[in-house]
């Protein structure tokens, strides 16, 4: 008779149960009340399938081959799943594959053979191996290889091609009964299903297949290719990507703060301000869905409160821009490695052809965060600078590390995350970066792993004659902020190349720096000397900046030049701004200081803003922002595996059950210990010293029978004293009340 997996459970160690429920926690939750409902567990459906889910090619195929056996309903035998995996597969790896599949409680020994659990049979295909059902009659005789012998050629290439899998065929009922298929139903090598199908018994199809009943079987993974790029190169290079994917960041958040997209009806992002984003910070479609997966669940950017709702920047995104470079490169790179979500999915079409939008829930997938990390994972194994040769290589290995993972975008999603790697910095010339190696063991380590891999920065640019500077590195923090004030970037990358013109040099002006300030900058932080076009440029700006300054009444115009004044009320575009003069050099106007003066520059005037002091003042518009609401928690993937202690503890209560259990089905006098309440106390004593848990049935007060497993710490003086393996409590039970007690026995080594 087959050994019951609970019988098999109750022979394991402690260490083999704590084991068991670390590869499958969710047998764990909720902590099982004894051996038996653990048992019950390991064989649900649901549990089985996730069991398997991370079981290499080769423990599947012993799983099918345990299948094909029938040993889900009779143990099957070492020599035959041996044979039928054929000679190509190692014993020293189906023992492996053997092990795998009973650490997880899925095959267990019986007798001289395995038992699977029946669940398992669901987890393969329906024809596992390719091969049909058993049948009975001369198919399963010994008559079998006389048959095969007597087919014709005909006969042999019907019976070959089913043999191949899959072993179901098409054969219309009342078909020539001398044809290939009709003859060989009359004989029992095919056997009809219906009016329409024919299937290949089991028995013929091993029989065809010889000494390789399974095929083929991927024994080892195939290890991908590589190429040494060289550790410094790889970390220098990412380490630009991460600075890039930095500097689009904040193009997106000015771009949204100054006008945030509207969300869709359904939620998400609409095609065209997506193409909006790509555009602002040149990307494609795909990177900038990306980013803005990326900015949503870093909270940086977040979905309005009015009406219509809209994506606005977070006050958070305010606290983001003003730390280092690496410490904002790390708060959006960890937020990748934890997001829920798909973002290749976004452009996608579902069942009904519809486009999925970024941001939007039909992108949503819990354990995306799992299959992102096993991609990364598998270009850790490979040396520092070690890249694949070929991504496809690596969606291979994969594959065969875990090819139930995944569902049918398996392979899609490993292609995905190396592209949002290298996006991000991650990943570059397809080899994980160092910056990335720390990101994956210790998140809190990666801001200091990208500073190392920063170039130090520079102190100077150098100016061209064609009004651009070429800042050849990474500029100090104070020099960038100056440089993007003065000029705008034109082109980034391992240099960044910045252009002059009349709207940026205004726009240091407007910000209140001077003609002076502007020189100074040029002649202190350029490595060549300053082209006379810039200096020229820069003076005819400032010369025509500020001679028409603006004030609030709600807001002036004074200006020393009455002419110039003359000129602004007369021109027909000013009309809408409301100039009312007040002195020959004064004017005001009811509408808001901002609108006056954009209406005079687009009138082709240069106007500057006033302060209460005559200073220059900087009416920059600061973006729109949305209260931060601080990053939601991860989905998790599934359940979650308890600590060392936590399954420890779930293990002795599991052992107390069913202690209580056994205790329960035997006669109370089994467990009365001779010689009355001496005996019972020398029992407890010896318990207390060995740390044995021990069950005991006691009366209480009110004459109530209960029962309790305890780890007694003391016994004496009329009372035994223990801890509760089930609630962990401190128990005190008087001696004079014990009726029974059993000592719980350990685990053995099984």
């Amino acid at each position: 008779m087959p050994t019951p997996l609970v019988d098999r459970l109750r022979a394991e160690s402690d260490e083999f149960l704590v084991a068991l429920l670390r590869l499958r926690p969710d047998l764990a939750v909720p902590a099982p009340a004894d051996l038996t409902v653990l048992a019950t567990r390991a064989g649900i459906r649901a549990s089985v399938h996730r069991a398997c889910d991370d079981l290499d090619t080769l423990v599947l195929a012993v799983l099918e081959a345990l299948v094909v056996i029938g040993a889900h309903s009779e143990p099957a035998e070492q020599a035959e799943l041996t044979r039928l995996l054929g000679p190509d597969v190692p014993v020293a790896e189906i023992d492996r594959a053997i092990g795998e599949l009973r650490a997880r409680a899925l095959v267990w020994e019986s007798g001289d053979g395995w038992a699977l659990v029946p669940a398992a049979r669901e987890v393969v295909s329906r024809f596992p191996g390719g091969l049909g059902r058993p049948a009975q009659g001369l198919a399963g005789s010994s008559d079998l290889p006389r048959l095969l012998a007597e087919v014709t050629e005909e006969e042999r290439r019907v019976l070959d091609a089913l043999a191949a899998g899959p072993p179901i065929g098409r054969s219309r009922a009342g078909a020539d009964p001398d044809s290939p298929v009709g003859r060989l139903l009359a004989r029992g090598l095919l056997v009809r299903l219906d009016p329409e199908t024919v299937e290949l018994p089991r028995q013929v199809g091993l029989a065809l297949r010889g000494e390789r009943p399974l095929g083929q079987v991927a024994v080892r993974p195939p290890m991908p290719r590589t190429v040494d790029r060289g550790a410094d190169t790889v970390d220098a290079t990412a380490a630009g990507a991460a600075l890039e994917l930095l500097r689009r960041v904040e193009a997106l958040l000015a771009l949204w703060g100054d006008a945030p997209p509207p969300t869709l009806r359904a939620g998400g992002l609409g095609v065209r301000d997506l193409r909006r984003a790509a555009k602002e910070m040149e990307l494609d479609e795909s990177a900038a869905a990306l980013v803005v997966e990326v900015l949503a669940a870093a909270d940086l950017v977040a979905v309005s409160e009015g009406m219509p709702p809209e994506y606005v920047p977070t006050t958070a995104s305010d606290i983001w821009a003003a730390g280092g470079p690496e410490q904002r490169w790390a708060q959006l790179a960890q937020a990748w490695l934890e997001l829920p979500r798909l973002p290749g999915l976004a452009g996608t079409r579902d069942e009904a052809g519809k486009a999925l939008p970024a941001l939007g829930e039909a992108l949503r997938r819990p354990l995306a965060v799992r299959d992102r990390r096993r991609v990364l994972e598998g270009l850790a194994e490979l040396p520092p600078g070690t890249a694949v040769r070929s991504p496809g290589e690596l969606v291979s290995l994969l594959a065969w590390r875990a090819p139930r993972r995944g569902g049918r975008l398996r392979d899609e999603t490993v292609t995905w995350t190396l592209a949002e790697a290298t996006t991000l910095g991650v990943v570059a010339l397809d080899a994980l970066s160092g910056q990335g190696r720390v990101l994956l063991t210790d998140p809190g380590k990666a801001a200091a792993a990208l500073r190392d891999a920063l170039p130090e920065p520079i102190d100077h640019v150098l100016l061209q004659a064609d009004l651009t500077a070429i800042a050849p590195g990474r500029l100090q923090p104070d020099l960038a902020a100056e440089l993007a004030l003065v000029a705008d970037i034109e082109s980034a990358g391992g240099a960044t190349v910045y252009r002059f013109t009349e709207a940026s040099i205004r726009r240091a002006l407007d910000a209140g720096r001077t003609a002076d300030d502007v020189r100074a900058l040029l002649t202190a932080r350029s490595a060549t000397p300053v082209p006379q076009a810039l200096g020229y440029l820069v003076d005819d700006v400032a010369r025509r900046h500020g001679r028409l300054r603006g004030g609030v009444a709600s807001a002036f115009l004074r200006s020393d030049d009455e002419t110039l004044l003359s000129e602004v009320l007369a021109h027909p575009e000013t009309g809408l701004l409301e100039l009312r003069r007040l002195a020959p050099t004064v004017a005001v106007s009811p509408l808001p200081l901002a609108e006056v003066l954009d209406g005079l520059r687009a009138a082709g005037f240069s106007p500057a803003a006033e302060d209460a002091t005559g200073g220059v003042l900087d009416l920059g518009e600061r973006g729109r922002r949305v209260e931060a609401r601080g990053r939601a928690a991860r989905t998790p993937s599934g359940p979650a595996t308890p600590d060392e202690q936590r399954l420890v503890a779930v293990v002795s209560k599991m052992r107390a059950g069913d202690a209580l259990s056994g205790v329960r089905s035997s006669t109370r006098t089994a467990a009365r210990v001779p010689g009355g309440t001496s005996g019972t106390l020398a029992q407890l004593q010896h318990a207390a010293a060995v740390r044995r848990p021990v069950w005991i049935g006691f009366v209480d007060g009110h004459g109530v029978a209960g029962e309790r497993v305890v780890v007694p710490t003391s016994a004496g003086g009329g009372v035994v004293e223990g801890r509760d393996v089930v609630d962990g409590a401190v128990r005190r039970i008087p001696l004079h009340r014990i009726t029974s007690i059993a000592l719980v026995e350990p685990g053995e080594d099984g």
